[in-house]
């Protein structure tokens, strides 16, 4: 009798089913080697890459040819993108709104509290400080929630079109949400320590008298903190997909998000998970920067007419602080904001896709 298997996937276990249902199962994107599996008949877990004859090796169709199956170009990648949010637009904007509409809340009660001359401006001032603090722990609460409803249903649209219940997907995000908010915390935390620690350095020479020896240490400071935060990215590239998708621990997601962002060294570099990853960030990254200067061009603008026309530099410091301070609603700048809160799943999308790509190609390759 053929073995029979049961695999779990995202927390709930499909089968039992035999050797063939669970290549129908890999070949769809279904089932992926980080996945729990057991066979039928035993109480022990293990991953669907050990199970014989499913990942180490392929259909004969595979072995007999030696041009391996196209994976998804770049461009293919931004085109599924693309159709996964309009797939599931709304399900995006719910999950979405759960980060964004605290800090809406902050914007529009600031302008509000700054716009009335009734109130006291130690109570105006006292009243924003404690709404700013719940709305940024609502935040900062929230945001793990995000991050694992994006990777449900950006996978369940993915592998067969299905859109993901949103009472279905609030039970998947209680149990992920303890995992993924330890993980927001280590990962998060390194990028700013590894940011925050040269930059203090920095200052501390800087406020020293300047040398070239000061000058030297400054740069060095400098590519050093290019460089381990470099190494975080790389580090840190999926940790997100293994945490929610795969199933991992912190510990296992961080350790395989390293390997598979360090895997396809026998493919052109630009096919390389890393390098896909780091185009896909990159071109997230122009956007926003894009949308930021639009919403601080006026204030860029005033500081770019003092830089070049005052020659007293206490005049320059006492002109950004004036402009620092809070400023009237501008409209066209919350709505900015809102367009790049509203795309901000696509860089979660694509990330996914490509974490798909990257460890189907992965399992072509132990196949060979």
């Amino acid at each position: 009798m053929a073995e029979e298997w049961i695999v779990r996937v995202r927390g709930k276990e499909y089968g039992p089913a035999d050797i063939e249902t669970l290549r129908e199962w890999r070949d769809e994107g279904r089932l992926l080697p980080p996945n729990q599996a057991r066979r039928a008949d035993v109480d022990l877990w293990t991953t669907a890459a050990e199970i014989p004859g499913l990942f180490e090796s392929v259909d004969l169709e595979r072995r007999t040819s030696d041009v391996s199956l196209p994976r998804r170009s770049f461009a293919q990648i931004l085109t599924e993108t693309l159709r996964i949010y309009r797939k599931g637009f709304f399900q995006f904007f719910y999950l979405t709104l759960l980060v964004a509409l605290p800090s809406i809340c902050v914007q529009l009660s600031g302008s509000a509290l700054g716009t009335s001359p009734e109130m006291n401006a130690d109570l105006r001032t006292l009243i924003a400080a404690m709404f700013t603090f719940c709305m940024l722990l609502l935040s900062l609460a929230a945001w793990p929630a995000f991050i694992v409803g994006i990777q449900i249903v950006t996978a369940e649209i993915a592998a067969g079109g299905r859109k993901a219940r949103m009472f279905a997907l609030v039970r998947q995000v209680l149990k992920f949400w303890p995992r993924v908010a330890l993980l927001c915390i280590f990962v998060y935390g390194a990028y700013f320590f590894w940011t925050a620690l040269p930059l203090v350095i920095i200052w501390m020479i800087m406020s020293g008298p300047l040398s070239l020896l000061s000058i030297l240490l400054v740069l060095a400071v400098l590519a050093f903190q290019v460089w381990i935060v470099g190494r975080l990215f790389v580090n840190f590239l999926f940790w997100q997909q293994f945490a929610v998708l795969a199933e991992s621990d912190a510990a296992g997601a961080l350790r395989q998000s390293k390997q598979l962002a360090r895997s396809g060294r026998e493919l052109p570099w630009f096919r390389r998970p890393f390098w896909r990853g780091v185009f896909l960030f990159s071109i997230w990254s122009a956007f926003v920067l894009a949308i930021d200067i639009g919403t601080q061009w006026s204030s860029l603008r005033h500081y770019f007419q003092e830089l070049t026309t005052s020659q007293n530099p206490q005049a320059v410091l006492q002109a950004f602080a004036a402009s620092s301070k809070a400023q009237p609603f501008n409209l066209a700048s919350f709505m900015l904001g809102v367009l790049q809160a509203l795309l901000r799943p696509l860089l979660a999308i694509s990330f996914v896709l490509l974490y798909s790509d990257s460890q189907a190609s992965r399992a072509e390759n132990f196949a060979e």
